[in-house]
């Protein structure tokens, strides 16, 4: 039964972590910068540029094209943050369980990191430019593209999960309690692997880095989908970003590697959960640079028929090929 006082605190938590994911979503985007300025050979822009750009956004002008739907296209950037940072609760920091958490977490999850790709398409195709439909367009050819190795991922954990017994397989915090690696065999292993492979492919596409950033293609389409935007409304898709950035990094520290440095140092309390969120923090850097930022600097931009190719066909059949591993794994160990 819930209480005044439970709902209380659960707001505030709320609150207080989308202060901080919005914090360190922007910090992501600024180490994402500099390691791919030294991975170049430049200098770089200072960790807090992206600081800096949104301060600048926020002070200017909202432009609203005279031949766009002005709801939808005012409605879109809000709508991107507001989800971006809803799945954010549904994520554990470190030793810190959800603020937010269910029975399906894994599939509302998959739902939510739709929405802000959704509310980008919204916006395009409101804004009335030929550009920003083109991206618009181009954008929900990839979410199809990237949601088919996305699945395969989620189902795979949750059928082991299941096959070994455990209650709420769908469940992020059933997921962090019972690490994945622990729970498979060689074969499952090469299977996980494979998966982990896949998902950091899914990342860069999730977030419309290069070299999955047909919907905007600045040399292309100018900015593509978002064209369009400026002052606050680009200000706050530049934040939806960030955080997603973070969400991605955290979903793949949840399914991977859930494991926390406090049982190591001895630490316990407040204390432990501190530490647990700055190596959570950590693991998610590095992840991120991994997955987003190698990637993107070592290569170019593919076609929108390459991107469809790649997810459906390569990275599909992955997808598919380390989810059957997995369910081999766990007939043959006697799980299911």
């Amino acid at each position: 039964m819930l209480t005044i006082e439970m709902i209380l605190m659960t707001v505030a938590a709320a609150v207080v972590l989308s202060v901080l994911g919005i914090a360190f979503g922007l910090l992501l985007l600024g180490i994402d910068r500099r390691v791919s300025a030294r991975m170049q050979a430049r200098i770089g822009p200072p960790l807090s540029q992206p600081y800096i750009d949104l301060k600048k956004l926020l002070s200017k002008e909202n432009i609203i094209p005279e031949n766009a739907v002005a709801s939808i296209f005012n409605a879109a950037p809000i709508i991107a943050l507001a989800s971006s940072l809803i799945v954010l609760l549904y994520l554990p920091i470190g030793s810190m369980m959800p603020v937010l958490g269910g029975y399906g977490d894994l599939i509302l999850v998959m739902y939510l990191l739709a929405v802000p790709a959704l509310a980008m398409v919204a916006g395009g195709f409101a804004s009335g430019s030929p550009y920003a439909t083109i991206g618009a367009q181009r954008e929900m050819v990839s979410m199809i593209a990237y949601e088919l190795p996305l699945a395969s991922i989620v189902i795979a954990v949750a059928w082991l999960l299941y096959s070994s017994g455990i209650t709420d397989p769908f469940a992020l915090s059933s997921v962090v309690a019972n690490p994945v690696w622990t729970m498979v065999g060689p074969l499952g292993m090469v299977g996980l692997f494979v998966l982990l492979l896949t998902f950091a492919w899914v990342s860069p596409a999730e977030l419309s880095k290069i070299p999955f950033d047909t919907p905007e293609a600045e040399t292309e389409l100018a900015g593509g989908i978002l064209v369009e935007y400026s002052g606050k409304n680009l200000g706050l898709f530049t934040v939806a970003q960030g955080v997603k950035t973070l969400v991605m990094g955290g979903l793949a520290v949840a399914i991977f590697f859930p494991w926390n440095i406090s049982p190591l140092l001895g630490l316990t309390s407040y204390a432990a959960m501190a530490v647990d969120a700055i190596f959570f923090f950590l693991k998610v850097i590095i992840l991120m640079i991994l997955s987003v930022t190698v990637i993107r600097t070592g290569l170019a931009r593919f076609r929108i028929t390459h991107v469809v190719t790649l997810f459906w066909v390569y990275l599909g059949l992955a997808g598919l090929f380390g989810l059957s591993l997995v369910i081999l794994d766990s007939v043959l160990m006697g799980g299911f």
